[in-house]
């Protein structure tokens, strides 16, 4: 290990190893650009790349849309922001009881709390209301603070996300899938 790892706390590298896991041909990437959205032979196709303009609900809800937009937010520095929100989202759906307080307390210390290592940015009574959630955590104790998030992520990144050279240049390299190249051809037939 180099020098200046050596010098970060455990709980840096575990995290960036844990990231690199999950996003990691997208690290390997300097600069953002198509070939991070693409994943073996398949890419969006043209109507997928353009479906994503419609609502950021349909960007989050598409596996290559989540990926490139959170490529995205890994080059402006600000990837915290969707990892924050899937973890709310899988925190919801723990079933255990007895699990919700050690998760709670995890994504708390990683995004919330003080000197956490991911902090998302949220105003001090988002802040305050969610550590007295803590004290008897419960499936909506992040809702609050989610939604703020994810409010600033459709306001404020997605459309600067949307008037990216990397989207622009995804959408224009982009192909139609083979449905709509065949739509000309039925249509002629008719």
């Amino acid at each position: 290990m180099c020098k200046g790892l050596a010098s970060l706390p455990t709980c840096c590298l575990e995290r960036a190893k844990e990231l690199k896991a999950r996003l990691g041909s997208v690290l390997q990437i300097p600069n953002w650009n198509l070939s991070c959205c693409k994943i073996g032979k398949n890419k969006p196709t043209l109507e997928e790349c353009l479906r994503w303009k419609e609502s950021f609900e349909k960007l989050l809800s598409s596996k290559y849309g989540l990926y490139a937009f959170t490529a995205f937010l890994m080059s402006e520095f600000s990837e915290e922001n969707i990892a924050f929100y899937f973890a709310c989202e899988e925190y919801k759906h723990i079933k255990c009881p007895a699990k919700l307080a050690t998760k709670a307390k995890k994504i708390y210390d990683e995004f919330i709390g003080n000197e956490a290592p991911r902090e998302i940015n949220i105003d001090h009574e988002t802040r305050d209301i969610t550590k007295a959630n803590m004290l008897a955590p419960t499936h909506s104790c992040f809702d609050m603070a989610q939604h703020k998030i994810y409010m600033l992520m459709a306001k404020d990144c997605y459309p600067r996300f949307l008037r990216s050279p990397a989207y622009r240049d995804l959408v224009c390299q982009a192909k139609p899938s083979n449905k709509a190249r065949n739509l000309p051809q039925q249509e002629k037939k008719a």
